[in-house]
Formats: C-alpha cells, structure tokens, sequence
C-alpha cells in the first residue's frame, strides 16, 4: 500500500509537472504485488503473508476506484511468497545413523524426571528425539531484488544446535563456511543479504537482528561487507523491541547496507517510555559520519587490535555445569569435607547481595581420587550432575563434559595458574548496570559471571576503575538482557586497551597518586557493604544507583537519600572524580575531555602500542608472569620515537603519471610519532585527490626504514575517522 501510495505522489507530481508518464517512457509502468517477493518457512505463515499483500492491495484498489474496479479473480496465485528455508537447500533429509549403525538421537531439552535418591528434576534420558541428515546441502538461493529487507529468526549461536538440530547446524555450516561458527543464525541471512549489494545485484538491505550484532564474532559479518566496498547507510545499535514468537521482551539492532563507501547516520536510543499494551515510545539523537562494524560512528575502536601487554591475564570465571557442585553456606558438607570445597562468588555477589555458597571443586583430581578423598562431595556429583551431563553427551563438547562429569565444564587451568602465589586478584561482573572493579581474595574462585584480571596492583585497578577506561569498556563491550546492561568481554574491553606510560604523560607521582586512590575506593566500599556496618539492603549496585544521580543532577529518591547516607556516596563520588582526573592526567588528557576526545586518544594510542609491539616492545602489565624470561627492565630496544630519521634526498622514487604528480616541496618527516600522525593527516587533507601510498611517500624525504611505518599511521588516521581508504583500479589511496 505504501508503495501504491508513493507512486500515486510521483504521478500527481509529473501532472503538475506538464508531464505524463509515456513523454518519459514509463507508460504502463505501475506498482503492482509481483514485485514482492518473500521466503517464509512456515507454510500458514507464508499462506498468511500472501493474503495480507493482497488485502492491502485491494484496499488501496478501492479507496482510489471504488468497488466496481475489482476485477474478478479477486485473488491471483502469483506465488510471491515462497515456502521453504531462506538460508539452507538440500536434496533429502534422512536419519542419521553412526558407523555402528545405531540411529543418532538426542536428549529433548524439555522432558525431565524425580531423581529416585535426590527428588530434583533431572534430564529424562528417555525423551529422546532423532538426529537428521541433509543430503545434498547448499546455500538457499534467493530471488532477484532490488531491496532486501527482513527481521530473521533470533538464535544465538549457543541455541542453534537445541533449537534447530546438530545436522541442520552441521549442513548450515557446511554451506556457508565464510560465516563464523560463533555467530548468530541471523548473520546467515545478513551475510548473505550483504552479500548480493557487495556484487550489485541488490541497490540495498535493511534488516532487523539481536543488538549482539555488535559483538565479536558477529561484527565480523559486518566488517567483512565493510571490506569488500560496502558501507553503512544507517544502524539502530538498540532498540526495544517484542519477540513476535513468545511475547519476550528483547532488543534488537537496525541496520541498512548500501554499496560503495560512504558516511550513515547512527540513530541513539535517548528515552524509553512503556505504554499500556506493552508497546515502547522512544526518542532518538542523531550522528553522522562512517559508520563502523560495530555500529558506532566516530572513532573506530571496533578497529582497535588486541595488545600482547594486555593478554594471558584476563580470564572468564569457571563454568561448572551442574547444579550438584553448588553448596549452601548451611550444608553440613562445609564442615565434614572442606577440601573438596571452595567459596564462590558470581557477579550478583558482588553488584548485589552476596549469598556466602561454596562449590565441589574436584579440579585436579581423578574419579577415584575424588571418591577416596571425599566420598560424600563426590556421591552429591555423581546423583546431581552426572545425569545433567549424561543427557547432553550428543555433541562432541557434551561427550566430554559427560566424560570428566566430576569436574567443572571449564575449570579455567590459564586462570588458576595465573592467581596462583597471588593474594588476591580484580573482578569485575561480565553483565552489570554499573562498570565497577574490586579485590577479592584468591581463596575464592570465581563463576563465569565474573572477569578476572589476574592481578593484585592497585594502580591496575585504579586505572580499570576511571572513567577512561569505562567509556572504553563501553564502546568496544556489548549489552545484554532485557535491562540492556552493559557487557564486558575480556578480549575487546581489556585486552585492546592501551595503559599510559612514561611516553603519555605518565609520572611516578601520578602512579602512586592512582594506586592510593584504588585502594581508597575499593577499602571505602567494602566498608559500608560490610554486615558490621549494619547497613541491611545497600549494594554495590544501590551506591552507583545515587552516584549517578548525583553526576546527572537529579534529585534524590527517599530510598536514595538513605542509600547517600548509609554509603557516604559524597565521599565516594569525591575519591573517583578525583580518580577521573588523575587518569585523565596520565594520558595527557585535560580534566575536561570528553568521551570522543577519549575514545580518539586511546584509538590512537592502541595503534600506537601495536606499532611498538610489532618492533618488539612489550609494555607488559605482569612482566613476571607474562614474560618471566624477558622482563620489561631488561629490554633494550627503543621507541619508535626515540629514532629521529635524517634527511636522504636521494631516497625517494618519482611516481608514475597515473599517480599523482610529484609535489613542488618534500617535507622532512618528523622525529616524533605523533607530528608524524599530524603530517599524514596534513597532507591528506591538503590534496583535493585521494593519495595513494607512494604519493604519500613522495611528500615526504628521511632516511632510515620510515616508510615502513606509513601503513601503521594510516589505520591511525582511520580509526580517528581523520583518513578514508578509496579503492580504485586495484590500488587503494587515501582521502582526509
């Protein structure tokens, strides 16, 4: 109907025009349901989205010509929307059988039993349901189009193997091996779709997916269509929105690709308001500029690289699998075998009420050393976990959970050789509202609801805990749930993130500065929360609830004014502003910058830090652990900035005429890297023509191997949005 609308517009206008359809060659051109096309799995559905084409039709037909003009049939089988699957073909589905012979099948997901000792529910190894093969599997072809637009199935990658089947999983894989197997089942219609506007067929495609297109594995879908000429005309990042399926509440991301490169729009959820019937009135705030991976225009922190400084110290907390090894802090198993057991903390222990549980934790150990040491821990596992772990043995990971069912899924050995000698270590909730980092004791393991950074210098944690670091986790983190929390996730939050040093502005002033006010805050807190201080109900979460009313000027709550007092948020708000600004300091930064100021900063200095590691120094955070046969103090080698280049003015080659000519004066290239970052973007933005990198290089003489260094300088300028890459006949040049 939209579309009947918009041609109506364009007639009545060429009317007004003087003109008529035939004087441009669209006589007998007009909107009509066969150029709708559609793939609909389910088959009432599809019948369904038909009739609905044809009801709009029919009622735009006889609003603008009355009843009269419904010529009969009423209804044309037109076949516009077709029933099959839209992303995976086959030739047959059979049963799976293995080399035995015996049918492959798996547990239901759904049917449970009484355990006959424990009375919990427990899996029921009965309720089995076959395994399928799909002969002859292929990517499912779509009909030509100018525009795709859709609103896939949400399945996260974790659920497609419960929800769809392993054989289906295994062929939809199999099929389309340039999606990564960690991505969601809706980046198979966005690849695809991506796919058809990077080669021309399609002018371009809008489709609505979970807002977890931001994350890791699935922005790759998205950088690659970036890659390959495409940009991003327009992203929603998140949004509220209601699953058609089940009524849940979910959110979700909009994004349109078009062809060639480009600049978008990014549209920001402000307000949220609930109306009545569950519907979300929101406000939206508007930023235009290139559009990155991770749907956020400015600087591209989603291009920010992984540091070796950074790794081998940041861990997920253990995943245990199996309700058995829980431990309540009442359970007279603490007191009859404390060796098999371990206080355990998840991330609502720390943002919210703690709960005191323990865990069995048999890590270490083989079956009948756990069942001679501790035969009571070990027959609570055997009847409470093996059975959970048995049901799910149909997947090459549930086999080998099923096989080692003593011990945790994922026992997290890196972590616990890194916390081992340690006293204590910073955690910080994988999903919370607020971003906050604290001590625990290394007595405590800790539950894949928490990150652990396997480190017990408070200048570490003064450093995580600053706004400097938070907008960070921020820009390169996800968000999750319902409530829309933000999600840290160890590779991009921490491991991309570049510390200040010396060469920043850092001094041993400021460092100690910093660790006295980590250690502050983290004392202060722990203070107040304490059960002696007889605060009952304050939390973590309660204490950021007023900080952040009190940095938004917002009037307090009753609730929230006991909250201000019991935990002396004044004082709290007092140690991380002054916190903020000694940070900020270490980086160079004035107490006033803003979040893009310190997103460019840190973008930069990323680049910078990879460059210095690609020439072989490591500012490592833990040179004991990380590097205990090469400590940072040994290093001899120099920064790249400590290498002052001399003039060479033989050293340059002329450039062909199909490049640019060359200019009338060299510049000599500067000594230091950041007026070397200055005089790229300078002569970027000085050139009216895009640059290639040899017209770069002729605008520039020094001596030594500083050409090498262009490409680095360039991802710079890139990641700050100060640069863009234009590829043409095969070479790609650079425009400011």
């Amino acid at each position: 109907e939209h579309l009947k609308r918009l041609e109506g517009e364009v007639v009545n206008q060429l009317e007004a025009l003087g003109h008529t359809q035939d004087q441009l060659g669209f006589e007998g051109e007009t909107v009509t349901l066969q150029q709708l096309r559609g793939i609909e799995l389910n088959e009432r559905a599809a019948a369904l989205a038909e009739l609905v084409l044809w009801i709009g039709y029919l009622q735009w037909h006889i609003r603008t010509r009355g009843n009269a003009a419904v010529a009969e049939p009423v209804v044309h089988n037109y076949g516009n929307i077709e029933c099959r699957d839209a992303v995976l073909a086959w030739d047959a589905q059979e049963l799976a059988y293995d080399e035995a012979g015996q049918l492959l099948s798996r547990w239901d997901g759904r049917t449970f039993k009484t355990h006959p000792v424990t009375g919990e529910q427990v899996p029921d190894e009965a309720a089995q349901v076959p395994q399928w093969r799909y002969v002859g599997a292929r990517q499912a072809q779509w009909p030509q189009a100018d525009f795709i637009v859709g609103n896939p199935p949400f399945i996260g990658a974790a659920s497609m193997r419960a929800a769809l089947g392993d054989g289906y999983v295994q062929a939809l894989r199999g099929a389309w091996p340039e999606v990564p197997e960690s991505a969601d089942f809706v980046m198979f219609w966005w690849h695809h779709a991506a796919a058809q506007v990077a080669a021309g067929h399609t002018r371009r495609m809008g489709l609505i997916t979970t807002n977890s297109l931001r994350q890791t594995f699935n922005r790759r879908v998205v950088q690659a269509a970036l890659d390959k000429g495409c940009h991003l005309h327009m992203a929603i990042p998140d949004h509220p929105w209601v699953d058609g399926a089940n009524g849940a509440a979910v959110r979700i991301a909009m994004t349109v690709l078009a062809p060639s490169a480009g600049e978008g729009c990014v549209q920001t959820v402000t307000t949220e308001q609930t109306g009545d019937y569950g519907e979300v009135a929101v406000t939206l705030s508007e930023r235009r500029g290139l559009i990155h991976a991770d749907l956020s225009a400015g600087a591209n922190v989603a291009a920010a690289i992984p540091l070796q400084a950074c790794q081998g110290i940041t861990f997920r907390g253990v995943t245990l699998m199996g309700s058995g090894f829980w431990v309540e802090q009442d359970d007279a198993l603490i007191t009859n075998e404390p060796g098999a057991l371990k206080p355990i903390l998840n991330g609502r222990d720390l943002a919210e009420k703690p709960r005191n549980a323990h865990a069995i934790d048999f890590f270490g150990l083989n079956r009948e050393e756990a069942r001679t040491r501790f035969p009571g821990a070990y027959q609570r596992v055997l009847e409470a976990v093996k059975p959970q772990r048995d049901a799910n043995a149909n997947t090459k990971d549930g086999a080998a959970y099923a096989d080692r069912w003593w011990v945790f899924a994922k026992p997290r050995p890196e972590m616990r050789r890194a916390l081992a000698g340690t006293s204590r270590f910073i955690a910080t909730p994988m999903t919370a509202k607020h971003r906050t980092f604290q001590f625990v004791s290394a007595k405590v393991l800790p539950d894949q609801g928490l990150i652990v950074v396997a480190h017990d210098d408070s200048f570490c944690l003064g450093l995580l805990s600053s706004q400097a670091h938070i907008t960070w986790a921020l820009a390169t983190g996800a968000r999750l749930g319902v409530g829309n929390d933000p999600r840290y996730n160890n590779s991009r939050c921490f491991e991309t993130f570049p510390f200040p040093d010396e060469d920043t502005g850092l001094t041993p002033q400021l460092r100690e500065r910093i660790a006295q006010l980590a250690e502050q805050i983290d004392a202060h807190r722990k203070r107040v929360l304490a059960p002696e201080s007889g605060n009952t109900g304050l939390t973590l979460t309660g204490l950021y609830n007023v900080l952040a009313a009190l940095r938004e000027g917002r009037a307090l709550t009753a609730k929230e004014k006991t909250q201000h007092a019991q935990g002396l948020v004044g004082v709290l708000r007092e140690l991380h502003d002054e916190l903020d600004a000694a940070v900020l300091a270490a980086y160079g930064l004035p107490a006033t910058a803003t979040t893009d100021d310190i997103l460019a900063h840190l973008v930069q200095l990323n680049t910078q830090r990879a460059a210095e590691e690609a020439q072989g120094r490591v500012r490592w955070l833990r040179p004991d652990f990380q590097n205990p046969q090469n400590s940072l103090q040994k290093q001899e080698l120099l920064a790249q900035e400590d290498q002052a280049p001399e003039a060479d003015l033989n050293s340059e080659k002329p450039l062909s005429k199909q490049e640019q000519t060359k200019p009338a004066t060299q510049h000599p290239w500067p000594a230091t890297l950041p007026e070397q970052v200055r005089a790229v973007a300078d002569a970027l933005a000085a050139s009216p023509t895009p640059l290639t990198l040899s017209a770069i290089e002729a605008r520039f003489k020094g001596r030594g191997p500083w050409k090498k260094g262009l490409p680095t300088l360039l991802q710079t300028l890139e990641a700050l949005g100060r640069a863009q890459a234009v590829a043409g006949g095969g070479v790609t040049a650079w425009r400011g």
